[in-house]
C-alpha cells in the first residue's frame, strides 16, 4: 500500500469518528424541505438547481461569489498573474481535505477543472483560452492562456448550474458525459448515501475535518463557511399544504419554497419567518428541442412568440403579487447592468390564436405530436406547463402533457432520441438568475449544436457574438452586443422567456441564512 493511501484511510477513519455527533448530547438537526429530490446527485452533470444546491454541502469551489456578484478565494489561498495576464498561478490554501481523509490537491483541481469545462459555457470559454492548464507542485495549479482571461476567478467560482466543483482525482477523470454517483467532496457536510431513501429523504452530516476559510466575505458562496448544525435532513414533500402544516407545527424548521397562494397563511403563524433570498430571481424558460421536428424548423419556433403572453404565464405561477414577478424579460436578468427589452413587446398583450395558427401552417407546421413535460412536484414549473398546453393547443397544435416529477423531467430531457423513443418536444425550467447576468453563463443562448444545452440548438450567429462580447473593451461595448445577441435570440428562438419569478423561502427558528439560494452553513438556532 502506497504512503499516501495507508495515510489517507487512516486519516479518513479519523475523520469519519469525528464527524459523529457525541453521543452525550443529541444531535442539532436541520429538516428541511427542498423544491424537489435530488434524482441525480452529480453537480456537474446536471444543470438541475436542487442539485447544485446539494452541491454547496458536499463540495467546494476554488472562488466564492460574494453580494456583491465579485469574485473571492475560497479553495484557493490566492493567485498571482503574470505576463500581461496570460499567466495564472493558483495556490490551494492549507487544510483542505476530502471527506475520505486525502488532503485536495491540485492533481485533483486539475481534472475536476476539466470535467466542468466540458459541461458548462462559461468553463469551455475559459479552456478555449487556455493554452495549458497543469499542476506545478500539490497546492499550485497553472493555467497559461493564449490570450488574457480575467474573468477566470468567475468562471471558477461561478454559483449557477453546472457547479465548478473540486472532486477527487478518481472521481474527476470520469467521462463528463457520465455520472458520477459516489460523493466525496472537501466541502462542510459529507453525502450519507447509506441513510437515502428515494423520494423521501437525503441526509447529510457534520464534517468536522472541514477548515473554514479566514477573512473574505461571508456572503453567498464566500468567506468563512461555519457548520451549527450536526445533520441536515431533506425530507421530500411533494404536497405544497402537508410542508405548511409541518412548518406551522414546528415539524420542519425551512421550507425552500413555499407556494405564493399559501405565503398568506404562513405570515399569520407565529414563529414563522418569510424572507426573499435571491434577489436575481429565475426567468421562467419554455425550452424546445431543436433536433427533432416540428421544431427543428426556427420559423416554427418563432410563429409561437405570438402565443406566450408574460404576463399571464407570471400570474399562473404568482397571482396579483407583483413583488414576486416581471414581464417585459428577455434573456437577461431584469434591472442588471445588461438587460434589455428589445424585442420583448411580442410576449406581452392580447393574443390572437388564430393568427399564430395560420402562420404556423405557413411556417410547416403539420400537426405533429408535441410532447410537452410537466414537472407536477414543481407548483411554479407546472403552473408553466398548463398554460402553455392551453396555448399551443388554441393555436392548433398536438398537444400531449407528458405529467411526472422533476427528476424524471430531469432525466428524460437528457435524451436526445425522438419522441416515439422517449425524447420530447418541450420541457420548463427556471433559468438561475446569477446564469443569467452576461453571455458567459446564460445556458439557453448557445448556438453551439451538439454542445449546447438541453434542446442542442446551431446558430453561429448567436454564438460570434458571444465571442465578441468576451473581448468586448467596455461596459458599452458589451451592452451593445448583448443588445444584438437578443435581437438575434428572438429570430432563433432557442427557448422563449416567460417572464422573472422571485420565489420566497419560509422558515421557524433559523437564523443566518446566507442570500442567493438555500445554504446550509451559518445558519444557526435563533
Amino acid at each position: 500500500m502506497r504512503r499516501r493511501t495507508f495515510l489517507g484511510a487512516a486519516a479518513g477513519a479519523a475523520v469519519s469518528a469525528l464527524a459523529k455527533p457525541s453521543l452525550a448530547q443529541p444531535a442539532k438537526v436541520l429538516k428541511f424541505v427542498p423544491e424537489s429530490d435530488v434524482a441525480i446527485v452529480d453537480p456537474v452533470w446536471t444543470t438541475a438547481t436542487v442539485t447544485r444546491n446539494h452541491g454547496y454541502l458536499v463540495f467546494d469551489t476554488l472562488y466564492g461569489q460574494t453580494s456583491d456578484y465579485n469574485f473571492e478565494p475560497q479553495m484557493v489561498a490566492g493567485h498571482t498573474v503574470e505576463d500581461d495576464g496570460k499567466l495564472w498561478r493558483l495556490t490551494l490554501r492549507e487544510g483542505l481535505r476530502f471527506h475520505d481523509g486525502e488532503p485536495v490537491r491540485a492533481q485533483d483541481v486539475v481534472p475536476s477543472v476539466r470535467r466542468f469545462a466540458a459541461r458548462d459555457a462559461f468553463g469551455r470559454a475559459l479552456m478555449d483560452a487556455t493554452d495549458e492548464l497543469s499542476v506545478e507542485s500539490d497546492r499550485v495549479v497553472k493555467f497559461r492562456l493564449k490570450r488574457p482571461f480575467p474573468l477566470l476567478p468567475a468562471a471558477l467560482g461561478k454559483t449557477g448550474t453546472s457547479m465548478p466543483c473540486i472532486m477527487p482525482e478518481r472521481f474527476a477523470v470520469t467521462d463528463p458525459n457520465k455520472q458520477v454517483t459516489e460523493m466525496v467532496g472537501s466541502g462542510p457536510f459529507r453525502f450519507r448515501a447509506d441513510e437515502r431513501v428515494s423520494g423521501a429523504l437525503t441526509v447529510y452530516e457534520r464534517f468536522s475535518g472541514y477548515v473554514p476559510r479566514s477573512g473574505g466575505s461571508a456572503s453567498f458562496t464566500a468567506g468563512p463557511k461555519h457548520v451549527f448544525f450536526d445533520r441536515v435532513e431533506w425530507r421530500i414533500m411533494p404536497d405544497p399544504s402537508t410542508a405548511a402544516n409541518a412548518l406551522s407545527a414546528g415539524e420542519i424548521d425551512w421550507w425552500q419554497n413555499p407556494t405564493p397562494d399559501l405565503l398568506g397563511v404562513l405570515k399569520r403563524k407565529a414563529g414563522v419567518k418569510i424572507e426573499g433570498l435571491d434577489p436575481a430571481g429565475g426567468i421562467g424558460c419554455l425550452r424546445f428541442n431543436c433536433l427533432h421536428p416540428p421544431f427543428d424548423n426556427p420559423a416554427i419556433r418563432r410563429a409561437l412568440l405570438g402565443a406566450i403572453d408574460q404576463t399571464e404565464y407570471m400570474t399562473a405561477v404568482a397571482g396579483d403579487e407583483r413583488s414576486m414577478w416581471k414581464d417585459h424579460v428577455g434573456v437577461f436578468s431584469p434591472d442588471t447592468p445588461l438587460a434589455t427589452t428589445i424585442g420583448t413587446d411580442v410576449l406581452v398583450g392580447k393574443r390572437d390564436f388564430e393568427k399564430v395558427k395560420r402562420e404556423l401552417a405557413a411556417a410547416g407546421y403539420k400537426g405533429e405530436r408535441v410532447v410537452m413535460l410537466d414537472p407536477t412536484d414543481y407548483p411554479s414549473t407546472h403552473a408553466l406547463a398548463m398554460v402553455a398546453a392551453d396555448a399551443l393547443q388554441k393555436c392548433g397544435m398536438n398537444v400531449d402533457l407528458i405529467s411526472s416529477d422533476w427528476g424524471t423531467v430531469v432525466q428524460r430531457r437528457a435524451s436526445r432520441q425522438p419522441t416515439d423513443k422517449g425524447g420530447w418536444n418541450i420541457f420548463f425550467t427556471y433559468l438561475n438568475g446569477t446564469n443569467n447576468f452576461d453571455p458567459a453563463s446564460q445556458l439557453g443562448i448557445r448556438g453551439n449544436g451538439d454542445q449546447a444545452w438541453f434542446g442542442w440548438p446551431k446558430s453561429q450567429r448567436l454564438e460570434d457574438l458571444r465571442a465578441e462580447w468576451f473581448v468586448a473593451k467596455d461596459l458599452a461595448a458589451q451592452k451593445a452586443i448583448c443588445a444584438e445577441i437578443q435581437k438575434q435570440f428572438f429570430s432563433d428562438v432557442p427557448y422563449i422567456p416567460l417572464g422573472a419569478y422571485y420565489e420566497k423561502t419560509a422558515c421557524r427558528g433559523l437564523t443566518g441564512m446566507r442570500n442567493g439560494f438555500a445554504q446550509f452553513y451559518d445558519v444557526k438556532p435563533a
